[in-house]
């Protein structure tokens, strides 16, 4: 537990839970710098679609860092837009990979105009989707709402109000910031939710709406703002109520791919196909979609990412 009046340290991919002092409402902030950076810029992705991804990586973060299991959670949303998915990978170890499918020239003809077309512009008519994956032995949770809204962050709301009957509200930010060495990818996010009522808490509406009214003030510019720190940016949202910061859990960058992942796929495919995959150097290029790490292996013992 942090005292957030007199911690002003700034510390980046770090996913942060802090609960309002004697109110029924707790939530959790997300700061991400070298790590959705570095996802991001794995591929050349136009402005918008970065922004998209960038987003979902800070909701998955926002999301998969409450769960008390050791596994993942994917966040997805697929449609008939210009980009025709988006998907993150969360690690309940902290780590984090993406990967958005895209018409470059459909992505192109949507941003002419002055605002940066959101969500649902470049998703289009679809669905969005988180799974929960407890591993091999268990089940896989899903959890498909449709894609309403112009912002990913309302079609979370509305997942969470549909799926979960749990009041929630997000905010997602996404930009690139030059502190000296050129400009960066950075992302944040800030997810709140009321705490059902009971005979303890009684009603929780007031209190929900009083926090509310203060999560509406938050700017995009502070959720990605270097120099604002998780503490300071909950003291200046919340210091009337009182809040405090609870547990804190770094974040990464990573992919699963690996040699031995691409055989479990190589090894569905017959001898012609393969053959129908080597290069003129002589071996199979296997690419990995969410790190574009390529792979270059010999024929008969060719492996590629089960990714």
């Amino acid at each position: 537990m942090t005292d957030i009046a007199s911690d002003t340290g700034v510390l980046d991919d770090v996913v942060s839970a802090f609960q309002i002092e004697n109110l029924p409402v707790r939530g959790r902030v997300v700061r991400l710098g070298a790590a959705i950076d570095e996802v991001l810029t794995r591929h050349d992705y136009p402005e918008p679609v970065a922004n998209l991804l960038g987003e979902a990586c800070a909701l998955a973060a926002l999301v998969g860092s409450s769960l008390k299991f050791e596994g993942r959670l994917i966040v997805q949303a697929q449609g008939d837009g210009p980009v025709r998915y988006v998907v993150v990978d969360y690690d309940t170890s902290g780590g984090l990979r993406g990967y958005c499918r895209f018409d470059p020239e459909e992505v192109a003809a949507v941003s002419e105009g002055f605002a940066r077309p959101g969500a649902k512009t470049l998703l289009g008519g679809g669905v969005f989707i988180m799974t929960l994956d407890q591993g091999a032995d268990m089940d896989r949770y899903q959890g498909v709402t449709p894609i309403e809204g112009e912002t990913l962050a309302l079609c979370a709301e509305q997942y969470f109000a549909q799926s979960e009957q749990t009041p929630t509200r997000v905010r997602l930010a996404v930009g690139q910031v030059d502190t000296g060495d050129g400009p960066h990818w950075r992302a944040g996010g800030m997810l709140i939710q009321v705490i059902a009522g009971d005979q303890t808490r009684g009603e929780t509406q007031d209190a929900w709406t009083h926090v509310q009214a203060f999560f509406e003030t938050i700017g995009e510019d502070e959720l990605i703002d270097p120099t604002v720190s998780t503490p300071t940016l909950l003291w200046r949202l919340f210091n009337e109520d009182g809040v405090r910061l609870l547990d804190e859990k770094p974040l990464r960058a990573f992919c699963r791919c690996s040699e031995d992942r691409i055989g479990v796929v190589m090894d569905s495919f017959s001898p012609e196909e393969v053959t129908e995959m080597i290069e003129p150097d002589g071996k199979i290029h296997v690419t990995c979609e969410y790190c574009s790490r390529t792979y270059k292996l010999d024929p008969p013992t060719a492996e590629s990412p089960s990714v």
